[in-house]
């Protein structure tokens, strides 16, 4: 029976120029929201294409599109071909008609049937050709399935044979949108090699192919293996398709590495069975007293009403409840991205299924990436193993797909890092803040003793700050540091998110300091050798503390409350803070920080903070960010830093535009990929670029929105977000 509760309007094809390109419009990390441009309308991701049977509609697409909001589903086009009813039908009025569906429609090309079944008796040209000849949006090339039982050789001829059909079957698409599957089993080389290959051809989508059975058997670990082995080898401006994948309990932690559009016919599959998909697993009906979640469609009704019913009204309930569900737990997954806790959210589902949180624990603790952490104060962090490593040796595979993630982290990030004890250690935002902290930050002094400050949470300064200015009134090269619960943190960077924005048991600000740990971490911050002494805030009055813990450096006691000196210290404390943050956000040196903030004054907030940095001569170049203790770089500190970087300075990356765009991205319009002609440095999102001309004459300056790789692949987007554009018209 067709569809007729209500209808919702047509999709708006794309231009013609955008049909195939994908954009993002928002990112955490690797997770991405976007909108893949079709002749049947934008579909954003990530998102779920539901496997429509031509001949078994469990629920009708229409419903599909009026009802639940379904942009794009996948039909199987070698059913179509081989039954000549559909294939009379969808040749003459096109596939669209075939199945009353307004959105955009992929076709899958036989490659599964014949895992399941044996060869197909159809070519791969032909099959590619026939998509076309029907109207399909995105059509599927035959690859060659990557069965379980393969050894290794069987598999890297299936990668052969698939490489070897992709060219005829780009050029047999002719111009139709067309999937470029990633074969490869598990084996990392193969993945590699099939990614590469084929990223190599006018494909617009890659599925990841052959990951039902590793699925269907639970090995969640392979399937992360998977991933790994293969996304960060594709052209980034493509969709990820997760070929066959559409239990809910999985979108997280794929979605968190890069996946974007996910297909499965289990909605209905499971419906046939009495099983029922939930975010956490999967449910029979037979044992159900409530429902797990109340969805639309069983609102109304108990699980016992439904068991009672007719075999196909029974179905019926529980496929809509099964799409309903999984459609709602990718909404959650979007909202997620939106929020930057995308890998917060695998972490709770991965411990909905032992074999889960195996993958989960791979990923974040993979023997190619170290050991697993040691208890106590040594677990602080996965970075503890990053900066133990001898740099020299070459890092495995496993550890440079881990480095892909770990480097598109936005730093610092937004929001408060919730507490989920050691797993909070391992997320990307951390591990990417704690790299960065460690590769850009230098100290001002060459071997001045260390006080460590702790048993407090944030902020410091209101607790210690004044003590801290007299101390280092008495001792200029007083090196002052914090520990956060992620580990020590300069006192020049006492507010940088995530370190003092966590959100978590008292403890966790409370602990003694561990000998070991810290000199291992005053080693990571350039520390290294000099002395150190703890500063606990949790005993007795803080100036006496203060004094004793200058006394166990062997210096001696604070300056007078009233001394001159004090007032010189806080403002060189002041400037240290816009020179460490300046260091850590525009990527300066030491001596180029120091040139930048020169002889500074400040305008600072009613809670003691800078609010802006004026330089020498009375400019205003910088101004931190209160909500996250990041940077923001004003036009005149643009100027100042271009020049600086023209002197043999460091500094942040340097984007070049062409010159047709030169007057609009002087005048502030955003740098618009496709409108960028090379990058000079590493782009990383949400950090600070500078933009110039062919002659490399500063145009702007920005924040990047993606990665240098995806700053020049991608055709569609706002690749760097323009602050100040420096050339008015």
């Amino acid at each position: 029976m067709a569809w007729s509760e209500g209808t919702r309007a047509e999709p708006t094809s794309a231009r013609t120029a955008d049909t195939g390109r994908f954009e993002v419009k928002h990112r955490d990390g690797r997770a991405r929201l976007g909108v893949l441009h079709t002749a049947h309308g934008a579909v954003q991701t990530p998102t779920l294409l539901p496997v429509i049977n031509p001949n078994i509609r469990t629920i009708e697409p229409r419903e599909m599109w009026d009802k639940y909001g379904v942009q794009m589903l996948i039909t199987n086009s070698y059913i179509i071909w081989k039954h000549a009813g559909l294939r009379e039908k969808a040749v003459n009025e096109g596939v669209h008609a075939l199945l009353d569906f307004p959105g955009a429609i992929m076709t899958d090309s036989g490659t599964f049937q014949s895992y399941v079944y044996g060869e197909v008796d159809v070519g791969p040209e032909e099959i590619v050709a026939f998509q076309r000849s029907i109207g399909v949006d995105v059509a599927t090339m035959l690859d060659v399935f990557s069965r379980p039982e393969m050894t290794e050789e069987e598999l890297a001829d299936a990668v052969d044979e698939t490489l070897a059909r992709a060219g005829p079957s780009v050029e047999a698409a002719a111009g139709t949108m067309l999937n470029g599957p990633i074969q490869g089993g598990d084996v990392h080389a193969l993945r590699r090699r099939s990614a590469e290959g084929m990223g190599e051809h006018g494909f617009a989508i890659h599925p990841l192919g052959g990951i039902v059975p590793v699925m269907e058997q639970q090995r969640y670990a392979d399937l992360a293996r998977v991933v790994m082995g293969s996304v960060p080898h594709l052209p980034p401006d493509r969709p990820v398709h997760m070929f066959g994948c559409g239990h809910p309990m999985l979108f997280p932690m794929l979605i968190a590495l890069g996946a974007d559009l996910f297909d499965s016919a289990a909605y209905a599959l499971f419906a046939r069975d009495g099983r029922l998909l939930t975010p956490t697993g999967t449910v029979h009906l037979e044992r159900l007293q409530e429902w797990p979640l109340l969805v639309p469609c069983v609102v109304g009704h108990t699980p016992d009403e439904v068991r009672r019913m007719e075999d196909e009204a029974r179905e019926s309930v529980l496929a809509r409840f099964n799409l309903e569900v999984t459609l709602g737990e990718l909404a959650a997954c979007r909202q997620a991205v939106h929020e930057g806790r995308i890998w917060e959210r695998a972490e709770r589902r991965s411990h909905a299924h032992p074999a889960l949180r195996e993958a989960f624990l791979w990923l974040t603790t993979s023997p190619a990436r170290g050991s697993a952490p040691i208890p106590g104060a040594d677990h602080l962090l996965v970075s503890d193993r990053d900066a133990a490593r001898d740099t020299t040796v070459a890092r495995g595979a496993w550890e440079e797909a881990w480095d892909w993630i770990v480097d598109a982290q936005e730093t610092p990030g937004t929001g408060a890092i919730l507490w989920a004890g050691e797993d909070t250690f391992v997320r990307p935002q951390v591990v990417a803040a704690r790299r960065r902290l460690h590769a850009a930050w230098r100290p001002a002094s060459d071997d001045g003793p260390v006080l460590i400050v702790h048993g407090a949470s944030a902020p410091w300064r209101d607790r210690v700050g004044r003590q801290v200015e007299r101390a280092r009134a008495a001792h200029p090269r007083l090196e002052v540091l914090v520990l956060s619960p992620l580990g020590l943190v300069p006192w020049a960077l006492e507010d940088l998110q995530p370190f003092a924005h966590v959100e978590g048991p008292k403890w966790l600000w409370v602990r003694p300091l561990d000998p070991a740990w810290v000199r291992r971490e005053l080693e990571r911050l350039h520390l290294h050798d000099r002395p150190f002494a703890g500063l606990n805030l949790q005993h007795g009055e803080v100036g006496e503390a203060m004094d004793e813990a200058l006394a166990d450096l062997g210096l001696g006691p604070r300056a007078p409350n009233d001394s001159e000196a004090v007032g010189q210290a806080a403002t060189a404390i002041l400037a240290e803070q816009a020179r460490s943050k300046a260091m850590l956000e525009l990527l300066l040196d030491r001596a180029t920080a120091e040139s930048f903030v020169d002889a500074p004054s400040f305008v600072m907030s009613s809670t003691g903070r800078i609010r802006n940095v004026f330089d020498a001569h009375g400019r205003h170049i910088l101004s931190p960010r209160l909500n996250d203790g990041g940077l923001s770089l004003t036009d005149e500190g643009a100027r100042r830093l271009h020049a600086l970087i023209a002197d043999g300075g460091q500094g942040p990356p340097v984007v070049t535009v062409p010159e047709d765009a030169v007057p609009f991205v002087g005048a502030g319009r955003n740098v618009i990929h496709g409108f960028l002609t090379s990058v000079e440095g590493e782009l990383v999102p949400g950090r600070t670029c500078l933009i110039v001309d062919p002659n490399g004459d500063l145009v702007a300056h920005g924040v990047a929105r993606c990665t240098t790789r995806e700053a020049l692949d991608f055709r569609k987007g706002v690749a760097i977000r323009v602050r100040g554009g420096l050339r008015a018209a």
